[in-house]
């Protein structure tokens, strides 16, 4: 059986700067992949690859068994099942919360008004924040825009789900109400490919921990072996600074 998402030779570049280079991933369904690394190891570029917001140099991205980094590729379609939650929330602020979840699955998806308010409004119910269905971002907190996002990503029913350093800009007592969130779609099935400096809640959560330096996956595997047992030194020299 192929995997959901398979990564080969993936180069990114930005003028002479390698940002990423021969990167190679393979993500099952169900999979937990979190991607560990200091500021500037190319996380947050890997995941927005993946979703086709930015052009690779070179190597292929395939996803449901489809070369997805053809650039002949309707990106709005891809991303209609790759949801994409970002670490600045990205609401529109003249939205809703509801017209914020319910504007992919009736724009993209064609899916009727009702129908998209049901599920936004059955997941907002199960994520807290059913009550403010009708305000629009700046009413909400921190950690209340993050889950409307997370809500907005889930509302498409993607396959599959990016996730870029979504508590970064939380404040500290936000962090658990939004990776409690992340648990449980993680304990439901959902397939995500995480970029996370929360190290206790990778090793928990994560099925594959891929550490990322200078553009390139130095070293993957299971959050055990990662975290306890690194083969490399600048794996170690990472973990020692962050645990």
């Amino acid at each position: 059986m192929s995997a959901l998402l398979e990564v080969s030779g993936l180069r990114k570049s930005y003028g002479d700067r390698v940002v990423l280079d021969d990167i190679a991933l393979s993500v099952d369904a169900h999979d937990v992949i979190c991607l560990i690394g200091s500021s500037g190891s190319g996380k947050s570029t890997l995941l927005r690859c993946l979703n086709l917001l930015e052009d690779i140099d070179d190597g292929m991205i395939t996803f449901e068994g489809a070369e997805i980094s053809d650039p002949r590729v309707d990106a709005r379609r891809i991303r209609s099942r790759i949801g994409m939650v970002f670490q600045a929330y990205n609401l529109f602020p003249h939205l809703s919360v509801l017209d914020n979840c319910t504007l992919a699955p009736r724009k993209v998806q064609g899916v009727q008004r009702a129908d998209a308010e049901a599920r936004a409004m059955s997941l907002l119910e199960k994520f807290g924040l059913a009550d403010h269905a009708t305000k629009h971002p700046d009413r909400l907190s921190g950690g209340q825009q993050q889950r409307a996002a997370l809500v907005r990503a889930l509302c498409t029913q993607p396959t599959l789900l990016l996730l870029d350093e979504i508590t970064a800009a939380l404040d500290p007592e936000l962090v658990g109400e939004v990776l409690e969130i992340v648990r449980a779609e993680a304990e439901s099935g959902m397939t995500m490919v995480l970029a996370t400096h929360e190290m206790s809640f990778a090793r928990e959560v994560a099925t594959s921990v891929c550490f990322l330096s200078e553009g390139r996956i130095l070293e993957q595997g299971p959050p055990a072996e990662i975290f306890s047992n690194p083969r490399e030194e600048r794996t170690r020299q990472f973990l020692r600074r962050v645990l």
